[in-house]
């Protein structure tokens, strides 16, 4: 695996840094504002939303969050997130709370849409949130993904097995930890 610095990372050109800004609604409240915002959830959406597990936080925080893809991350052959939550915080990186995945979801609408379908990966063009599981149970979602259908925005929920191995194409974010900026 090549040395890269957290630094390093992200002066890359396809690495992408945005601030997102989320708490301070509840469940409900930020359902009604992805449904102002014409945004679609798939059922594992629907079910870590409705999950007792899922809680959002009371006051307004804000996160720096870095795009990337595995490849980026430093795994040209892919890898399990496992061992890219592992390196990410080698580089200073964090997985994201899972209510910050809706909330990128309504801060990135410009997302461009890829028609492209691989069964059992990652959809061409989407973003994953990695996030801390709720559940060990392979069946319940792990967390949220992001992507464009036929012109609409989507934010969905996933489901995987810990020993997923991720493409070294697929597009990921963490939060940039506090101490890295």
């Amino acid at each position: 695996m090549p040395e890269t610095s957290g630094g390093e990372l992200l002066q890359r050109e396809d690495v992408l840094v945005r601030t997102v800004e989320y708490g301070g609604y509840t469940k409900a409240e930020l359902l009604a504002q992805m449904q102002a915002a014409s945004i679609m959830l798939n059922e594992n959406a629907r079910i870590l939303f409705s999950s007792q597990l899922f809680e959002t936080a009371a006051s307004r925080q804000s996160a720096s969050v870095v795009e990337m893809s595995v490849a980026d991350l430093g795994f040209p052959e892919g890898a399990s997130f496992p061992e890219m939550l592992e390196r990410a915080q080698e580089l200073g990186l964090s997985a994201c709370p899972l209510e910050l995945g809706p909330y990128f979801r309504l801060r990135y609408l410009d997302q461009r849409e890829h028609a492209e379908i691989r069964k059992n990966r990652a959809p061409a063009g989407s973003v994953t949130i990695m996030s801390i599981p709720l559940s060990d149970s392979d069946d319940f979602p792990k967390g949220f993904y992001l992507r464009r259908i036929d012109g609409a925005l989507w934010l969905r929920g996933y489901t995987c097995d810990m020993e997923h191995v991720w493409d070294p194409a697929d597009r990921v974010a963490f939060r940039i930890s506090a101490s890295s900026v």
